[in-house]
């Protein structure tokens, strides 16, 4: 089975609400159940879970036949992070008629399970579609998991808070020999009632902020995340590595900058620091067997592999990678219309890549007014949006995209057969030769592939990569006249899949200029 975990919700769901539920789904259905097999997450998996041991011991075993009390087995759900709620039945709450409790799991809204009692007997368990209230199945036994990572044994717990109140009241003495009152006062009212809510219920809202108490680690210890719960042979596919390698780096001290000021504030006490995604380092004693995949890795990727490099450089459909044309910039526009107007023909499509937003809504104005149908994506627009953008491109509704820096990794456009890059010659990182290989091989999916650069003159990135681009062309195409393969363009169902909507999800979009 594989198991993705993305981060990048949109709509009306609660997005930590919506991550967490997934990665309790993963932990449950991995190492803890012995029947794991692959989870596909983002850079969010060296984010702080909670302690495994304490995950494992605090499930709920339920099994037809046994003897449990109502009263207690309603008391342990609350204890368990699970709210009562007779009404509208959601992620980690049950309701309760009769001698019957049902219990929506931590982990899904998909379905329900209903527990029957008998006096102090578990009668039946069984499985309840969510929507339309039929029973999917019986099962003998099912494991209920707590509502979040962040919870703990009631006597950790006790011992937590009790380190808690020692820190803050160091903490609020401390402001306060600073002349600093207001922040002292509101960082005592603030955790005392957070003290209070996990006395009573056993969690609270931001109980991540206390996971260092609960997980029994020292200041600046590093926090277990999702990698902490795969044994230790798993194997790690890191992809678009030249981009995720430099996220992971960048996490910790972002993270950091802003809880620094949430402390200084004395919004947090300062275990709240201890919050934190793993540091590079950290990441890296972790992890044993990886494979990083790049069309373009970074030097550090290179590095580290020690000469075990592997190039995919031959397709199973024979096709091959673009011709790449450089052109002056004087007209650029009128001899790309001309462009445009021949892929139409053929009812193919085309990606035009600016240097800014606001250039890139002109262009797309200027060719709406010549005609063709063409539409602008950058990181104005939502992730819905650009979805949107990407199915009428494919059905044909448009025939040209105008954007910036979201139309590289991840995209797969058989019907796009030509890519304009406009001022190709501007150095810098739209226009580095990792940003131009990837931004070719936007019509590497065509049989009629092609990309033009205009430029006025050839830069070291652009030499890079036409002269890469080539090198892999004429690799193709020796293997495609070894083995007698006639180059087919990719046939595929264009909108239905959500490959499209889950890469525009979750592509940076901080990297735009105005």
């Amino acid at each position: 089975a594989t198991y993705p975990l993305l981060v990048g919700v949109v709509g009306e769901f609660d997005r930590n609400t919506f991550v967490d539920a997934r990665v309790v789904d993963y932990t449950n259905s991995g190492k803890l159940n012995g029947d794991f097999s692959k989870v596909v997450a983002s850079v969010f998996c060296i984010y702080g879970l909670g302690k495994p041991e304490h995950y494992e011991k605090l499930r709920i075993k339920l099994e037809k036949g046994i003897r449990l009390n109502l009263s207690k087995f309603l008391r342990k759900l609350v204890e368990l992070g699970y709210q009562r709620n007779d009404f509208a039945l959601k992620r980690a709450t049950f309701s309760v008629r009769g001698d019957c409790v049902e219990v929506v799991p931590s982990q899904t809204e998909d379905y329900i399970v209903r527990i029957e009692f008998w006096d102090d007997e578990i009668e039946r368990i069984v499985l309840i579609d969510a929507l339309n209230r039929h029973v999917i199945k019986e099962v003998k036994t099912f494991s209920l998991f707590p509502a979040s990572h962040y919870i703990a044994p009631r006597p950790t717990l006790e011992q937590a808070l009790e380190q808690i109140e020692k820190d803050l009241e160091e903490r609020v003495r401390w402001f306060k020999k600073q002349g600093r009152e207001v922040e002292a006062q509101r960082l005592y009212q603030r955790t005392m009632y957070d003290i209070e809510m996990i006395r009573e219920l056993g969690h609270c809202k931001g109980i991540e902020n206390y996971s260092r108490y609960f997980d029994g680690r020292k200041p600046g210890e590093p926090p277990f995340t999702l990698l902490d719960y795969f044994p230790e042979d798993f194997l790690l596919v890191i992809d678009e590595s030249h981009m995720t390698i430099p996220q992971l780096r960048a996490m910790y001290n972002g993270d950091r900058s802003r809880k620094e000021k949430l402390v200084e504030y004395g919004w947090r006490l300062p275990s709240a620091l201890d919050n934190r995604p793993l540091k590079f380092e950290e990441f890296l004693e972790r992890i044993n067997q990886v494979i990083y995949v790049s069309a373009t890795p970074g030097e550090w990727e290179i590095k580290r592999s020690k000469g075990h490099i592997v190039e995919q450089i031959v397709r199973p459909t024979g096709l091959l990678d673009p011709v790449v044309e450089v052109r002056p910039k004087m007209n650029q526009l009128e001899d790309l219309i001309k462009e445009i107007n021949e892929v139409k023909k053929r009812k193919e499509r085309a990606l035009v890549l600016t240097t800014t937003k606001r250039l890139a809504e002109e262009v797309a104005d200027y060719f709406t007014e010549r005609k063709i149908r063409a539409k602008y994506m950058h990181s104005d627009l939502d992730a819905i949006e650009r979805a949107q953008l990407i199915r009428e491109l494919r059905e044909g509704s448009i025939d040209v995209i105008v954007g910036v820096n979201l139309l590289r990794e991840g995209l797969d456009l058989p019907e796009v057969s030509l890519v304009a890059i406009l001022e190709a010659d501007k150095e810098g990182f739209l226009r580095s030769y990792q940003a131009l290989i990837q931004t070719i091989g936007r019509a590497a999916r065509n049989v009629h592939g092609k990309a033009i650069l205009y430029a006025d003159r050839i830069t070291k990135s652009m030499e890079k990569a036409i002269e890469e681009t080539l090198r892999r062309r004429r690799i193709q195409e020796e293997y495609n006249r070894r083995h007698g393969i006639t180059p087919k363009s990719i046939l595929s169902t264009s909108g239905k899949s959500l490959t499209t909507f889950i890469s525009l999800i979750n592509q940076p979009t901080a990297l735009d200029l105005d």
